[in-house]
């Protein structure tokens, strides 16, 4: 029955060919990873804040969901402004929201 259709790749052959295949496929993926990297950090930015300043929120568009008190049919891409009360880490901020966002967590991630 062999002698119909492929032959089989039996024992070590078929095992050192998948190793080569895979270490292709990642050099392949790497470089496309590194190219899409490069383009995305020409317009990336290195964003710091210091305590007292003022910030805007984004706020995402959600159809049919209330968020941020905003029920208007064109409702705000941004809102605040708002003071940063401190640096907690490397990327976050604790925001002092006023009393009508008082369901909204104070700490934001900047990215």
């Amino acid at each position: 029955m062999g002698d119909i259709g492929d032959r089989r790749l039996l024992g070590p052959k078929i095992i050192v060919q998948t190793v080569k295949k895979v270490k292709v496929i990642r050099e392949r993926l790497k470089a496309a990873q590194d190219r899409q990297k490069q383009w995305t950090d020409l317009n990336r930015r290195p964003l710091e804040f210091e305590a007292r300043d003022k910030v805007f929120l984004k706020i995402p568009p959600m159809r049919g969901v209330i968020r941020f008190s905003s029920q208007e049919k064109l409702s705000p891409r941004f809102i605040g402004p708002f003071e940063l009360l401190e640096r907690l880490g490397e990327v976050a901020y604790r925001l002092a929201l006023p009393p009508s966002l008082d369901g909204v967590h104070d700490v934001f991630h900047v990215s």
